[in-house]
C-alpha cells in the first residue's frame, strides 16, 4: 500500500515530468488517497493539466483543488476581448455546432449557456476557451437537449460497459431515470473512473451522469 508521503512525492514527480505546468507553485498534500492541490498556476489551461497528471499517478483516490489563477500582467485581458476570443473559438470548431452555445464574461471567468444534442459538443465548447489568455475559469451551464424515449438508456450503457475491457463488469452497477445516469460500485483507478463517465455520456439521451464509483 502506497503511504501518504509516497503518495506525495510522487504527484510531485508527475507534476514536475509535466512540461505545461510550473510545477514549483504548486503544493501537494496527501491522506488516504486524496490528493489536495494548493498554490497557484498562470493560467486555466495549467490548472486543469495539472489536475489530469495529478489522476494519473496510482493510488490517487481523489483530489481536492485548491489552485489559484494568477495571470501575469502581459497575459490579462479585458472581459469584452475575451468574450470576442470565446466566439470566434466556438465559431471555429466544428464540434459545437453553430449558435448553440452563449458566452459570457465576468472578471476573466467564463460562462457558457445554450443547449446541444450530445455531451461531446458540451465538452468541446469547454475546451475551446479553456486555453484563451485572460481566462481564468470556465462554468459549463450548456444542457443536453432531453431525447423523447430513453426507456432502453441503463442497457445501453451496460453493454457498451461489458465491451469494453477496462471493466469488470460485475463490478459496476448503472441506473437510469429519464436522461439522469448514476453509476455505482467500483473500479480499480481514477481514469477508469472517468472512462466509465464518459461511456455512460456517449449514450443517446444521457442528459446527466451521477458518477459515484469508488476507487479501490
Amino acid at each position: 500500500m502506497t503511504s501518504d508521503r509516497q503518495l506525495q512525492l510522487a504527484v510531485l514527480e508527475e507534476l514536475s515530468w509535466e512540461p505545461g505546468i510550473a510545477a514549483a507553485h504548486i503544493g501537494v498534500a496527501a491522506h488516504a488517497g486524496v490528493v489536495t492541490l494548493t498554490g497557484h498556476v498562470e493560467n486555466y489551461g495549467e490548472k486543469f493539466t495539472a489536475e489530469k497528471a495529478t489522476m494519473r499517478v496510482k493510488g490517487v483516490r481523489a483530489i481536492a483543488e485548491e489552485l489559484d489563477v494568477r495571470l501575469p500582467f502581459e497575459t490579462q485581458r479585458n472581459d469584452d476581448d475575451i468574450a470576442a476570443a470565446a466566439i470566434e473559438r466556438l465559431a471555429w470548431d466544428a464540434a459545437v455546432p453553430r449558435d448553440s452555445v452563449g458566452v459570457r464574461v465576468e472578471t476573466g471567468w467564463v460562462t457558457l449557456t445554450g443547449e446541444v444534442n450530445w455531451y461531446y459538443q458540451k465538452a468541446a465548447a469547454t475546451l475551446a476557451v479553456r486555453p484563451l489568455r485572460g481566462v481564468v475559469g470556465v462554468s459549463d451551464q450548456i444542457t443536453i437537449r432531453p431525447q423523447v424515449d430513453t426507456s432502453s438508456l441503463t442497457d445501453d450503457i451496460t453493454h457498451a460497459l461489458h465491451r469494453s475491457w477496462f471493466f469488470d463488469p460485475q463490478m459496476i452497477t448503472v441506473s437510469a431515470r429519464g436522461g439522469a445516469v448514476r453509476l455505482s460500485g467500483s473500479v480499480q483507478s481514477w481514469p477508469e473512473r472517468q472512462v466509465a463517465a464518459d461511456i455512460a455520456w456517449a449514450a443517446l439521451g444521457t442528459t446527466a451522469v451521477d458518477n459515484a464509483l469508488r476507487v479501490v
